[in-house]
């Protein structure tokens, strides 16, 4: 379990249950303290999760996940990244109702009590000279970076997670109100797991090292 500490102004009014510390930039929002979780059993715990209870997600945790992922490395030091978190209970139903490509059944997502919107900023470094140099599409190997700092520092916390790249680009932006220069790339549930106190969800098999590795 995560070990918390209280230290919070207006005492009185907060859970005696939530031991966590005081961040002076959001006022009486709280931080966990840090849970001894190393990186290696953040990779091990964290699963795709498609069930979550209705506890809001405090705003220090939503803080704490997004600047996980605003440090994340980038190409250049582009930080395509732009995000957007939904919070807002019939803005997440317009997402999943219509910002979701059909053919696949996500209607458990309306029950994720944020929604964390991850876009792609485009330059014309990122996303035309170097790909026409490399072939290589850099910003999207940097989303993939930033949104997987973002699901590891939600693990941390005990938060699940889901990616969710099957959606409408240009629905997803209208919805979220980006300019035309933003492309939604991957939408992110974030919650708590409904059955974490039963422990951690099962991990679908992985391949094993000796069918992905070439020792040369």
């Amino acid at each position: 379990m995560m070990s918390r500490r209280r230290s919070c102004r207006n005492e009185s009014k907060c859970s005696t249950t939530t031991h966590m510390k005081l961040d002076p930039g959001i006022g009486c929002e709280l931080l966990p303290e840090p849970t001894g979780m190393t990186v290696r059993d953040a990779i091990a715990r964290r699963v795709s999760c498609r069930a979550y209870q209705p506890t809001p997600v405090p705003q220090a945790q939503l803080m704490h996940i997004l600047e996980a992922a605003r440090l994340a490395p980038s190409a250049c030091n582009q930080q395509p990244w732009r995000f957007a978190v939904v919070r807002n209970s019939d803005l997440r139903r317009r997402v999943v109702e219509e910002g979701f490509l059909p053919g696949a059944k996500m209607t458990w997502a309306l029950d994720a009590p944020v929604h964390v919107v991850i876009g792609m900023e485009r330059s014309f470094v990122a996303h035309r000279l170097a790909p026409s140099v490399s072939g290589v599409d850099y910003p999207w190997v940097d989303i993939g970076i930033a949104g997987e700092h973002l699901v590891l520092a939600a693990t941390e916390l005990g938060l699940g997670t889901c990616w969710i790249g099957w959606i409408k680009p240009r629905v997803v932006a209208r919805l979220m109100e980006w300019p035309r220069s933003v492309k939604p790339v991957v939408v992110i549930t974030v919650g708590y797991p409904i059955d974490s106190d039963a422990g951690p969800l099962p991990v679908s098999r992985r391949k094993p090292l000796a069918e992905l590795v070439k020792w040369l």
